[in-house]
């Protein structure tokens, strides 16, 4: 679990599922994520995040709000899959809630995660990407410390050829001192 002064990065409980199914379907977040989920395609993440952190120690984290105890979204590290640009690499990610977007907890929180990789996993590089249309979370990479590396876009495997989000960009930040 990682706390900061406004989050809890813990892992996901049984009762974490309405909640973040209600995220997984609501249109603004499916805007960014090729679509909504259903409630079957949510619960099937949520377990691949789950599994994730019992297998490795680390994931993507339920993200709750300290002040009620809400939750308001998912922030972590996944590895990178073999069909991305850099296969193995320790991603950042982040989904939230609309109702808690626009507040700086997205930066909060994966910064917490990104502290969590370099101090913990002694990991030498993390990564993030997104849509090249997605300018709200490459704000969030470059408040994190993270370089857009242009070398590095790519068309998204996982979307197909016309998806409007195909085109992705690659964002990373080397561990200081390394």
């Amino acid at each position: 679990m990682i706390e900061t002064p406004r989050l809890v990065l813990r892992p996901w409980r049984e009762a974490d599922r309405p909640a973040f199914a209600e995220i997984n379907g609501h249109p603004e977040v499916g805007a960014w994520l090729g679509g909504v989920l259903d409630r079957a395609a949510s619960d099937a993440v949520l377990d691949r995040a789950q599994t994730h952190i019992e297998t490795h120690g680390y994931g993507l984290w339920a993200v709750e709000r300290r002040a009620d105890a809400r939750l308001v979204g998912a922030i972590g590290l996944t590895i990178m899959g073999e069909d991305l640009p850099a296969p193995g690499a320790l991603e950042l990610a982040w989904r939230l809630h609309p109702h808690a977007q626009g507040q700086g907890l997205a930066t909060e929180g994966a910064a917490a995660a990104r502290d969590w990789a370099f101090g913990t996993l002694g990991a030498s590089e993390v990564v993030a990407i997104t849509a090249a249309s997605n300018p709200r979370s490459q704000a969030v990479m470059r408040r994190l410390g993270l370089a857009h590396d242009p070398a590095r876009d790519f068309d998204h495997p996982r979307l197909a050829a016309d998806h409007p989000l195909r085109r992705h960009v690659f964002w990373s930040l080397a561990r200081p001192g390394v």
